[in-house]
């Protein structure tokens, strides 16, 4: 069992949690993610780790509560337990010191899995900038906390209530184009955001990595939900990712594949009050 220490509701659809889990905490990387299950008869749920600490041998997740376990996970509070909560799983980020800039693009709670990233090429001495997108002004998160790390911290929201009104590619299409330059873009959030944040990469050949954590279903590779075309080669996403070149990525296929059970899939609360 592993004890639930902290719990922080994000926005109206968006939660974090710091669980207690000393093996995880103790290898645990940017870009790995974890297996959780509330109870012995529960769904096997894959998190993307979007913080650790190595002294206090917690590890945080942030969901969206939009399905059955995710519901069953929100009603669970600071002091309870969780039955498994299993990792690390999948690759570490590639991430190496460099004299170049990197920017982050996060749509929603890809910010979750960016803000680890960021962190580390920023402790590496590498500059970091990050553009992080939401909805609105609610479904931004973990601004403050990136600011503790990056150069700047851009923010764009599809109505307009906070930073740029548009898209994250609205913002990282103006910085390239006003001559900013880096060594690598880091996309995480929503296919149709990635597949579009390339669109605005690959011509310029900024080497654009993606995570492809939303189509992972058992976190194993025995599923085969998470299979995945990459540079014409068939991938797993939870197994040799989830992080990919995403000039390589066929997203297209990603798309057509994750939407494969919509019809039997719950209805997104996303932006509605609970």
């Amino acid at each position: 069992m592993y004890k639930i220490v902290s719990k922080e509701r994000l926005n109206n659809a968006v939660e974090m949690m710091e669980i207690h889990a000393p093996y995880v905490a103790r290898k645990c990387e940017p870009g790995q993610f974890i297996i959780i299950r509330l109870d012995a008869d529960g769904e096997r749920v894959p998190l993307t780790i979007a913080d650790f600490d190595r002294e206090k041998e917690t590890v945080t997740i942030i969901y969206q509560v939009v399905g059955y376990s995710t519901e069953l996970l929100s009603q669970k509070e600071a002091g309870d337990f969780v039955e498994d909560f299993v990792g690390p799983l999948g690759m570490p980020s590639p991430l190496k010191k460099s004299d170049k800039k990197v920017i982050g693009i996060a749509g929603g709670v890809g910010a979750a899995p960016l803000y680890p990233q960021l962190r580390k090429l920023a402790g590496l001495g590498v500059g970091v900038d990050v553009i992080i997108g939401g909805k609105s002004a609610e479904f931004v998160i973990l601004a403050d906390k990136f600011r503790e790390f990056c150069d700047n911290v851009y923010i764009a929201t599809d109505d307009g209530s906070l930073g740029t009104k548009g898209f994250v590619t609205t913002v990282l299409e103006d910085l390239l184009e006003q001559g900013n330059e880096y060594e690598e873009a880091i996309a995480i959030g929503p296919l149709i955001m990635m597949k579009n944040v390339v669109k605005v990469t690959k011509p310029r050949e900024l080497p654009t990595t993606v995570s492809l954590n939303p189509i992972m279903i058992d976190g194993t590779g025995m599923c085969g939900g998470c299979r995945v075309s990459v540079g014409g080669e068939t991938k797993f996403a939870c197994v040799d990712g989830p992080d990919f070149d995403g000039f390589l990525v066929d997203f297209d296929q990603c798309m057509k594949r994750q939407g494969m059970f919509k019809e039997e899939e719950h209805q997104c609360k996303i932006g509605r009050g609970k």
